[in-house]
This record gives C-alpha cells, sequence and structure tokens, in this order.
C-alpha cells in the first residue's frame, strides 16, 4: 500500500473527528483505538460480525457496537475509520464516500490523537507487542501516566490503549502496510528488521528502506533505538550515525550501548546484568521466559535511561511485567494438560516462542496446534515455517488464514505439513475447525503443554481445547487461570 494515500501527522486532533466509527471494530488494533477514543470521551460506534472477547470492554466503556454492516450504522457519524483488511468496495466504505464523510486510515486516526504529545514508536518485525507493553509500563511505574495503543491487550489489566494526562504517547507501529511512515516520533524504537511483508515490499532492501524512512521521521531533538544482535538493526543504525543521527543500540553484542550479560532463562523468568556505555546499570528480571523477552525488555530499560526515567522504575516495572495477551499467554490447566496462546506466526518469532516453550515443558511433550497466516507468507517462508514447527514433539495444523488471498494448486497447509520434520504418526493437518478440540484432546496426556499459534482466529481455540480436556476427564482437573 503507498502511503502517499495516507495523510501525515499534523495538526487535526481526535476531537476534531466527532462521531466515530470504525469498520471491523472487533480486530486487536482496530478494538485499541477504539478504547482509546472511548478513555477520551468521544462518541464511538462500530461494527463488527464475531463476537470477539474485546467487544464486552468497549460496550461497557459506552461503545455502540453493530452486529451487522448496515448503511444505518452510519446515521450520524462524521468519521468513518477502516484499516488494510477492509475492502474499498466494503458497504460501509462505499456508503460513508457517498455521504461525502470523513474516510481515515485507522493510522491516520491514531495519528491524529497523537497530536501534541511526544511519541514513543515501536517498530520491528518481530517483539513490538511485547516491547511497548514494556515501555509503557515504565512510564506507568514512573507516574508519567501515558497514553498509549498497543497491538495486544497487557496480561492482568485487560487493555491494550488508554488515554493518559501525560506527555507521552506510546504506540506499536506497523509497518505492514507502510502506515507507520505517517508518524512523527519523538523515540523510535526498532526491535529488528527481517523478510516479512513482502508482499507489500517485495524485497529485503525495500523494506529496510522503509524502516531507515522510519527511523528519519524521528524529531532531532528525539533519539532512534536498536538492536546491536539483529543483522537488520545494525545495518540501521550504522546507515543513520553516518547521516548524523542519534542512535543507541541494545544487545549482547560487545559494542551495544546498553550490553547484556549473564542472560539466564528458566520456566519461571528471565534475568541478565545490564551495563550502559561500559558502566554496570543493574540487575533487571522479568517473570515471564526467553531471551527474546530480556531483549525486547533491554531496548524498555535504554529508552527510560534515555528519557532520564528513573532506572528504579524500570526495574519494578519489568520485575511485575505480566506479559501480553496473546503473547506466551497461559490460557489455563486441564486434565494435567497446560495450555498456552501464542501470536507467532513468522518463523523466527515461532522458533524463540517453541524454544521457551520446550523450556516450560520440561519432562513433558510439547504440542503445536498451527494456523498460518496469509497465503504469500507460508509459501516463501514454508521450509522455515515447518523447521519450527519440528522443535514440537506434535504438530497439529489448520489451514492457512488468508482473506481475500486465493490459494493457488500446491499452496496451503495441506503441502505444509509434508515438509514438517516429524514422523506421520506425530503430525496432522485437520481441516475443519470443530475437529481441532478432539484432535489435540486424543493426542495429549498428563504433563504435556499445548500451545495454540499463529493467526488471530486460533486465539479462539484455547477455550475449546480446555472444554474437550475437561470433558475427557469427566469434568474435573480445571484451572483456568
Amino acid at each position: 500500500m503507498n502511503t502517499a494515500q495516507f495523510t501525515p501527522a499534523g495538526t487535526m486532533t481526535a476531537e476534531d473527528l466527532g462521531r466515530i466509527h470504525l469498520i471491523g471494530v472487533g480486530g486487536v488494533g482496530m478494538a485499541g483505538l477504539a478504547r482509546l477514543f472511548l478513555t477520551r470521551g468521544l462518541p464511538v460506534s462500530g461494527s463488527e460480525l464475531r463476537e470477539w472477547p474485546s467487544l464486552a470492554g468497549l460496550r461497557a466503556l459506552g461503545g455502540t457496537i453493530h452486529s451487522t454492516h448496515e448503511a444505518s450504522n452510519l446515521d450520524g457519524v462524521d468519521t468513518v475509520v477502516y484499516s488494510s483488511a477492509i475492502p474499498q468496495d466494503h458497504l460501509e466504505m462505499a456508503e460513508a464516500r457517498r455521504r461525502g464523510l470523513r474516510v481515515l486510515h485507522r493510522s491516520e486516526a491514531l495519528a491524529a490523537a497523537m497530536t501534541g504529545r511526544r511519541t514513543v514508536a515501536v517498530a520491528g518485525t518481530h517483539g513490538k507487542t511485547s516491547t511497548t507493553s514494556m515501555v509503557t509500563m515504565v512510564l506507568q511505574q514512573a507516574g508519567t501516566d501515558p497514553s498509549f495503543v498497543i497491538g495486544g491487550e497487557i496480561s492482568e489489566v485487560g487493555s491494550g490503549a488508554h488515554h493518559g494526562t501525560g506527555e507521552h504517547f506510546v504506540v506499536e507501529a506497523d509497518e505492514s502496510d507502510r502506515s507507520f511512515l505517517i508518524y512523527r516520533p519523538f523515540v523510535s524504537i526498532i526491535t529488528n528488521i527481517e523478510a516479512d511483508h513482502l508482499n507489500t515490499y517485495g524485497d529485503l532492501a525495500t523494506l529496510e528502506a522503509a524502516f531507515a524512512e522510519f527511523a528519519r521521521l524521528t524529531d532531532p531533538a528525539g533519539f532512534v533505538v536498536t538492536c546491536a544482535d539483529d543483522p537488520g538493526g545494525r545495518r540501521l543504525a550504522e546507515t543513520l550515525r553516518a547521516e548524523g543521527r542519534r542512535v543507541w543500540t541494545y544487545g549482547e553484542s560487545a559494542d551495544a550501548d546498553l550490553r547484556m550479560s549473564e542472560v539466564v532463562s528458566s520456566a519461571h523468568g528471565v534475568r541478565y546484568q545490564a551495563e550502559i556505555e561500559g558502566r554496570a546499570f543493574g540487575e533487571f528480571r522479568l517473570p515471564v521466559p526467553g531471551r527474546h523477552m530480556a531483549l525486547n525488555s533491554a531496548a524498555a530499560v535504554l529508552a527510560a535511561y534515555l528519557l532520564e526515567l528513573p532506572v528504579p522504575a524500570a526495574e519494578a516495572a519489568l520485575g511485575a511485567f505480566p506479559g501480553v495477551r496473546r503473547r506466551f499467554e497461559r490460557k489455563g490447566v486441564a486434565d494435567g494438560v497446560l495450555v498456552y496462546d501464542e501470536y507467532a506466526y513468522h518463523p523466527t518469532s515461532m522458533t524463540l516462542a517453541l524454544q521457551t516453550l520446550r523450556e516450560v515443558a520440561g519432562d513433558g511433550r510439547l504440542i503445536v496446534v498451527f494456523q498460518p497466516y496469509r497465503l504469500y507468507r507460508t509459501r516463501d517462508n514454508q521450509a522455515e515455517i515447518a523447521a519450527a514447527l519440528g522443535i514440537a514433539d506434535e504438530v497439529v495444523l489448520l489451514e492457512v488464514f488468508g482473506p481475500g488471498e486465493t490459494r493457488r494448486p500446491g499452496e496451503g497447509s495441506a503441502a505444509l505439513i509434508q515438509d514438517v520434520p516429524l514422523p506421520a504418526e506425530r503430525k496432522v493437518f485437520v481441516e475443519a475447525w470443530d475437529d481441532v478440540p478432539a484432535e489435540v484432546a486424543r493426542r495429549a496426556r498428563a504433563g504435556d503443554v499445548v500451545v495454540t499459534m499463529g493467526a488471530p482466529p486460533i486465539s479462539l481455540m484455547g477455550d475449546q481445547l480446555l472444554d474437550a480436556l475437561l470433558a475427557r476427564s469427566g469434568g474435573t482437573g480445571l484451572d483456568a487461570g
């Protein structure tokens, strides 16, 4: 998608939008934006065909949610907001144009909400949701009351968006459709750059150029943070520094500005020592496991340091970090089987998540219930996705979730399952959604870890798996927490 059709962040504020209607309001990004507007006291409606978990919270805040797409949903509306998942010929889009209403992409509406704030924008192929959440919690712990919009909900807080009174606005910046190029951050954090969304960019070089353009939009008085351990992040830092821009790096690399050492991860969490510019900066601990989570937290620590926030605030916030929903989210235990949900769908993030889950499984087996996300990504990364799934002991594969895409011969999960490096009896492609819970209940045994992983709809599967496992046990042995 060409950002020329988007309006860069400017003087428009959220209040200028009047009565706001969001098409497809149940998606995590749109639901977060709706929550932000509602907590800001603005009138909001939305349309959504599926009853996503986020909708109850929006109704509780005063939002009007329509369960159908109708022209009448736009009665009294001033601004219609859509995401890149909504086709231009959608009924409500066409009606909005016919009525002459203001029509904004989600990123444009979000940019309006940022007007007048110091924006901390977090981008990257992996880890941006967790990193955005960590930065938000550090700012909250420091007492700054930031506004934020995150592509997921902070566990236990139960929210992915909030209108705060402070000067900072923390946002997860989405590169998938180039819309992150309309933001004007004070702080830009780029966790990593790997080949993804090549349906938009064509190749890695063009994708890297877009991240460089995003970084160059950073306020000259602000700064850019990149990962020294990531080849793409390292190349970006070198390019920007050669242009005279302020860039700080983090990671385990010896030349990182914030250097991590003595990283220890277990099923109970992760900890590491940090030093900044060669000086000891303290030990940081997280109650969630995974070296990749430690790396994400280092970005938040470095940003806090550069924003001159107190170190104890960062230590306390990370020490209490509850995780993010759909990122290593514990759904519950039934009949001795522990069930998690995880959003990873790119092979790198899948590998990191499954390696961490392997630690959690211990002597038990790891069973992955995977729904690939987008046909082009599955086709282009089929060997790598299959190799990541091979970390598991057993794999239950659903069909690719690719709304608007046309499956060509030889594409999809029937082809992918053949490449998963497991014996035939330990992997299966299940075409029908309703058949998956029984298949998992047949395979799982006490002591196993089951994870639902991949595209957004699979997040709804975890509760169904717990129900199937509970039914197997005769209705006893449930711990849903």
